[in-house]
């Protein structure tokens, strides 16, 4: 793959994932900031240590990472406006930390899928940690994000060396024969971004079957005697831990497992974890 292709891929990834940041932004507080970002040098020694770093790997990219790096004025302030926009009247600096992880986790989802369509297979997040960024970690973006009433100091996205080789070279390069395969996803991306991608007629047809969704928290079992003495008031111990993941069922069967989280006061799952054919068969069981 050329140089040029090699820059498309990556600025598809990183066009994706600012994107997202600003539709995740947009449906907690009901306003959009302008988000910008262009190629940059990463943060400066002095300014490093201020900064809150998160380092996300991938799964099913193996070795592969970015780096966030964002200054206390902006995750303050975001964190900050999705929680006022929830309805809190006082904000924690622990509090908006916290929502600003949630923001930048559900944005790096969606960088994972843009991955995932370059490479031609499925990529999710694997668990984060705040950690910094090695000096020469690979290419910088410098992301500025202007909110209605601030505009706080620009944040910074490193792209690890080898994520970079990857979108050089993504796995299906090498393995399909035909002459626009490596080309397609970059297209798809960055491109065309409106181009239909071909499915067959019998997909056409499921599209808009609907399927009942539901989240399971636990299960447990208890003698009908102690039913028949549940109250209001009582209280059924399931056999999850309260930080165990949940698990998504489409229809009654097994598809994901994820952790809770909170979207303009409602609750919802962030997938984490796709089930595997087996489990799958086994939850029809």
């Amino acid at each position: 793959m050329s140089a040029l292709n090699v820059v498309e891929n990556a600025r598809a990834v990183v066009d994706q994932w600012a994107q997202s940041l600003g539709d995740v932004l947009a449906a907690m507080t009901d306003q959009r900031p302008e988000i910008e970002w262009q190629p940059g040098e990463g943060p400066g020694a002095d300014d490093s240590a201020e900064m809150l770093w998160w380092e996300q790997p991938f799964h099913g990219a193996p070795d592969l990472c970015v780096w966030v790096a964002a200054p206390s004025a902006l995750w303050e302030h975001a964190g900050s406006v999705t929680l006022l926009a929830a309805g809190l009247e006082t904000v924690a600096q622990a509090e908006a930390r916290n929502t600003w992880f949630e923001i930048l986790g559900q944005s790096l989802g969606v960088m994972a899928r843009s991955i995932g369509a370059v490479f031609g297979h499925e990529v999710t997040c694997d668990p984060g940690v705040e950690r910094q960024a090695a000096p020469d970690v690979g290419a910088w973006a410098t992301v500025t994000m202007r909110f209605a009433d601030a505009a706080p100091p620009p944040m910074h996205l490193a792209l690890g060396p080898r994520l970079l080789s990857a979108l050089a070279a993504p796995p299906q390069a090498e393995t399909q024969p035909a002459p626009s395969a490596a080309e397609i996803p970059s297209q798809t991306l960055a491109a065309e971004p409106d181009a239909p991608l071909p499915r067959s007629r019998t997909m056409e047809l499921l599209l808009d079957v609907d399927l009942p969704v539901s989240i399971s928290f636990g299960k447990t079992q208890i003698p009908l005697k102690d039913v028949l003495k549940l109250t209001t008031g009582s209280i059924v111990e399931l056999n999850r831990g309260v930080n165990d993941q949940v698990e998504v069922l489409v229809n009654q069967c097994l598809i994901a497992r994820g952790e809770v989280v909170v979207v303009e006061g409602n609750y919802g799952v962030r997938i984490q974890e796709i089930a595997s054919q087996h489990e799958r068969l086994r939850s029809l069981r």
